[in-house]
């Protein structure tokens, strides 16, 4: 397993090496990229070779680098997968995060394995199953509550698998790996790493009598996720990983989120240093920042803590999917080029360059964003700003209107530059031998180098003032500034003998201090371990469920053997297979349309059987010329998008299938599933 119970991780996104190693700078103790290949966001891959340059630098600080490789994987990808897995393992890679099981069939190197978000882990009985085939870290499903987290941990073992939990960032509103609308729509998998984004269009909300219930509202938009104020509860619940989403993040936002779950994390870990159950972090160093770590300066659908402490009814984002920002004033009066406003405090600054925004009169957000801004009155906190865009652009801007501000230009640019400083403590010794010095560093793992140079006694000249020639001795050794280090304290343990007689000279001293800083290096390079990859239960433990719907994802031979393997009966192949071609879930989600319109029944009706069959009222949406209907699973209070494959897509669909798999269809179920509403 990749954590011990007490070592707490933080779990950082990367779009690239780059932004990865400010993330590693910024207090991450461990990151996630995508490779070349294989990764769920087809637009953030990267090389190798930039790959094995973040893991270089990382663990330097003995954080770990994370790959996903958690696409759902033709028969023809499987091959290329174990290369591309190979070549991972070799530039020094930590861990994959997969979804398909069929990897684990594969001949490959001894590389840990973690279970993806895709794997829709929501229970303690499939939790414990992939820990039993191997799995070291398991990311739990967002929707899941502090107790069913507890639950799932005190059915795994602590020793064998870590948890880690989603923290902050952008909420799928669907159960991961359980959405299908952009296969449907578009051909474009969300499983495959090419999501379309339905849930961030407008709907009309129609009930079965052809009402509108709701009118161009982002009904299957998710504020965003925001669990800071519960790290400590999920800490008690088990969780040991904490997950910032956001591979498709820019450099700023790294940096501000990772330094401000860094902050909290390491408060809490001083919380509790004298407790029964002392914290740590799991990887080496402090990091100081040259900023003050903010979430709402970076792009964000205003935040919800979601499911962790039950079911809230403010969890969407229903107004808009794009960022509001944070509110600074109102509207006094406006010009034929200019905007004149009032801000709520007057030590808010207006700067070239801001986005400001607000609310039309159809709760539609409009962008403004300033050209110039002049300071009317700093008494009174009044602006003149003039926009980019044309004044009659700007629809329903009047005397009145709220403004927010989402794009604060002179905050962004503190994270333009060098914003923090990571180092690991050092201890050092010197010791003047008969004929040379040595000097030893110790760091705060526990590591030591020790380094010498000759300096003999015939070159030795006594020192006038004893105490300036230590103190000189001192200021030299501490100059730790390039590197990653930093001395603990600014005294030096001195060995025994004439050190006090003698002048040390500054040029001895900085040669000995830049080689116990390589021989530390060398020294905590060589000492760094791989994470072992875990051994499966034997015999094959059974998986907890005899037949798999198209819902498993299972989209290839070797998948399908893995859960032959593991008892399982019947195995229907993927949605992308295309073989469901009628109504079918395209989207399992906990989100509930119905309540958070305030129309759910106080006592559910017509539910029959453990299946979920519902008679329930359906609602529909509609963007345009699509349709998806809404059934409502009320007793595991759950909601289905239901809809079918669009005859053009699946033709398309089907020809790029036959065309990677030489005409050879994927069909190895034994028999056809019920086609049930649930699973």
């Amino acid at each position: 397993m990749s954590l011990l119970p007490h070592q707490l991780e933080l779990l950082a996104p990367a779009r690239d090496a780059a932004i990865g190693i400010e993330a590693v700078n910024h207090g991450a103790d461990a990151v996630y990229i995508g490779g070349p290949s294989f990764g769920a966001r087809s637009s953030a891959d990267n090389s190798v070779s930039d790959i094995a340059r973040l893991v270089a630098h990382a663990h330097r600080f003995n954080s770990r680098i994370f790959v996903t490789l958690n696409t759902i994987l033709r028969d023809d990808e499987l091959e290329p997968a174990r290369r591309l897995v190979g070549q991972l393992y070799d530039a020094g890679v930590d861990a994959l995060i997969i979804q398909d099981m069929g990897l684990l069939a594969l001949d490959l190197p001894p590389i840990q394995l973690h279970a993806s978000t895709q794997c829709d882990i929501r229970t303690p009985e499939k939790a414990r199953f992939l820990q039993d085939v191997g799995l070291s870290q398991l990311v739990l499903a967002r929707e899941l509550t502090l107790e069913q987290i507890a639950a799932i941990r005190a059915a795994t073992d602590p020793a064998k698998s870590a948890i880690e939990f989603f923290v902050h960032g952008a909420l799928c509103v669907a159960y991961s790996g359980q959405c299908y609308i952009s296969a449907a729509h578009t051909g474009r998998s969300a499983n495959r790493g090419e999501c379309s984004q339905a849930c961030r269009l407008p709907y009309q909300v129609i009930d079965d009598k052809g009402r509108f219930v709701a009118h161009d509202k982002h009904v299957l938009s998710m504020k965003d996720n925001n669990q800071s104020a519960n790290l400590a509860a999920l800490v008690d619940a088990g969780v040991r990983s904490f997950k910032i989403e956001g591979r498709y993040k820019d450099m700023a936002y790294v940096k501000n989120i990772t330094a401000h779950y860094c902050q909290l994390l390491d408060e809490l870990i001083d919380e509790r240093q004298h407790s029964d159950n002392p914290l740590a972090r799991a990887s080496s160093g402090t990091t100081n920042f040259t900023f003050t770590p903010d979430p709402n300066q970076n792009f964000n659908r205003e935040f919800t803590d979601y499911f962790v402490n039950g079911r809230q009814d403010s969890i969407g984002a229903f107004d808009t999917p794009k960022n509001p920002g944070q509110a600074i004033g109102h509207v006094l009066q406006t010009g034929p080029n200019w905007v004149e406003l009032e801000l709520t405090s007057r030590y808010t600054e207006l700067h070239n360059g801001d986005g400001l925004c607000y609310y039309d009169l159809q709760k539609e957000l409009v962008g403004l964003a300033i050209n110039r801004a002049e300071l009317i009155s700093a008494k009174k906190a009044r602006w003149r700003v003039f926009p980019k865009d044309a004044m009659d652009t700007l629809k329903d801007l009047r005397a009145g209107v709220e403004v927010n501000r989402n794009r604060d230009v002179n905050w962004l640019r503190q994270l333009e530059k060098k914003s923090s400083d990571r180092r690991i403590k050092v201890w050092a010794a010197l010791n003047v031998l008969a004929n040379a010095v040595q000097l030893t560093l110790t760091d705060e793992d526990g590591h030591s180098a020790a380094v010498q140079q000759p300096f003999p006694a015939a070159n030795r000249q006594p020192a006038k003032d004893a105490a300036a020639a230590a103190e000189q001795a001192r200021t030299q050794l501490c100059r730790l500034g390039t590197t990653i280090f930093i001395a603990a304290s600014p005294d030096i343990t001195w060995a025994t003998g004439p050190l006090d007689a003698i002048v040390l000279p500054s040029s001895l001293l900085n040669t000995l201090r830049r080689d116990a800083v390589e021989a530390l290096e060398a020294a905590r390079a060589r000492a760094f371990t791989r994470l072992p990859r875990a051994v499966p239960v034997e015999p094959p433990v059974p998986y907890p469920d005899d037949t798999l719907s198209y819902l498993a994802n299972v989209y290839n031979q070797k998948a399908h053997d893995f859960y032959a393997r593991h008892g399982v009966k019947v195995v229907a192949p993927a949605y992308e297979a295309v073989q469901e071609l009628g109504e079918v879930s395209l989207m399992i989600t906990k989100h509930c349309v119905r309540f958070s319109l305030s129309l759910c029944p106080k006592q559910a009706k017509g539910i029959t059987g453990v299946q979920g069959q519902v008679k329930a009222e359906p609602l529909q949406l509609v963007n345009g010329k699509e349709k998806l209907t809404l059934r409502f699973d009320c007793k595991p209070c759950e909601m289905h998008v239901m809809g079918k494959m669009k005859p053009a897509v699946a033709k398309q669909s089907r020809q790029e299938l036959l065309a990677a798999a030489n005409g050879v269809p994927i069909t190895f179920h034994k028999t056809r599933p019920r086609q049930e509403f649930g699973h």
